[in-house]
């Protein structure tokens, strides 16, 4: 009999920015490395004799729970992927809800009709999956093998074997980041030990299944959750992007003194002519939430990303939405070739300094500004 321990990939950044990573290549959070040694103590007693993972970097790196204890190689195998989603690849949840909210009610139920440009199917999935695995267990009778793979694709996999119906599959609960299926391979017979099981997590759990998984529900959920984004609109969208600066001058000082808001806004012009894809509204719905800027050409060279301004506005603040904005910042500068953000915060707006510190940001130094020095911070985003 040959043992599969079928582990999905930590919190990665698709999971925290709330962003469609299928083959898109994101990365582990911070949240994700303490799920990886959580991972590890689990399964320090138990005996491993060969690691399989897909081959992006979220699954890679949650398989060294496994592999660099023991000194295993890893085996590398892209039949583990997740979903290719096509071109819906790293794209906000809230964008594509706002531009195809059927296809994505198609998607989250797994109906066996959806497909968008480029993308998979969910029953080739789910043949994908079991054929992998069940070729990884005949590669090894009668051992105990650890497999790293993602969500949706061990969900396909396990509702096969289960018997589910693909067109019932979208209501099995996706399990948490780094849980983990038990399933036993005996000559054609698969028994499904346990599945979903997060019980190493303790407080590092971050999936809450809803108790009504109907798309429907669904959609609403993200309506509530889910940012999109697009180009300032100049001139007609100048006030709201002053009276951000200004909201956010008094949040981060206390006091509106040395407030240049021509400067500011002459610097952001001077970005949205560069390309207005720099200078974003964060949407939820049709309401502005938040102003993110970028200066795509401050530092080009050094592989830098400069962020001179990221703001949610005062309603939207404390509802866990900030970070999509993050998100965007890292897939803009990402795909520009840049290996770095960097930002300046005022150090004594600690509730900014704490949400950048928590989302692996660092002090590198200090730098005049704003009504005395301002924290120079920075975030590596590279794949190295």
């Amino acid at each position: 009999m040959t043992t599969i321990y079928l582990i999905r990939h930590a919190q990665a950044e698709g999971n925290l920015y709330r962003r469609c990573h299928g083959w898109y290549d994101g990365l582990l959070t911070p949240l994700g490395y303490r799920q990886v040694q959580a991972l590890a103590k689990r399964f320090e007693n138990v005996h491993v004799d060969a690691v399989y993972s897909s081959d992006l970097t979220r699954t890679m790196d949650t398989s060294k729970a496994i592999c660099l204890s023991r000194g295993l190689p890893l085996c590398v195998d892209a039949d583990l992927r997740e979903v290719g989603a096509g071109c819906w690849e790293d794209h906000s949840w809230g964008e594509i809800l706002h531009a195809e909210p059927e296809s994505l009610r198609q998607f989250l139920l797994c109906d066996p009709q959806w497909h968008v440009d480029g993308s998979e199917t969910f029953p080739g999935v789910q043949e994908r999956m079991m054929c992998a695995i069940t070729s990884i267990a005949a590669s090894h009778p009668d051992q105990t093998v650890a497999v790293f793979s993602h969500g949706s694709a061990i969900r396909a996999g396990i509702s096969g074997w289960l018997g589910v119906p693909v067109e019932e599959m979208g209501y099995m609960p996706l399990g948490d980041n780094t849980c983990v299926a038990k399933l036993q391979f005996q000559d054609d017979q698969v028994n499904i030990c346990y599945y979903n099981d997060n019980s190493h997590l303790g407080d590092l759990a971050n999936r809450i299944h809803p108790k009504d998984n109907s798309g429907s529900d669904m959609l609403d959920a993200m309506r509530h959750n889910s940012l999109r984004f697009r180009p300032l609109q100049l001139p007609e969208e100048e006030a709201l992007y002053q009276q951000a600066r200004e909201e956010a001058w008094m949040t981060s000082h206390g006091t509106m003194d040395h407030f240049n808001g021509a400067a500011f806004l002459d610097v952001m012009k001077k970005n949205s002519e560069y390309a207005p894809e720099s200078v974003l509204v964060a949407l939820l719905g049709d309401e502005p939430a938040g102003i993110l800027q970028m200066d795509w050409q401050q530092q080009a060279e050094e592989g830098v990303g400069r962020i001179p301004f990221f703001c949610m506005l005062p309603p939207y603040r404390s509802k866990g939405l900030g970070v999509q904005m993050l998100g965007q910042a890292i897939s803009c500068y990402r795909k520009l070739g840049r290996k770095r953000l960097l930002l300046r915060c005022a150090p004594e707006n600690q509730r900014a300094k704490s949400f950048y510190l928590r989302h692996d940001f660092h002090k590198i130094g200090e730098e005049p500004g704003g009504t005395g020095v301002l924290d120079t911070m920075e975030k590596y985003i590279s794949y190295q």
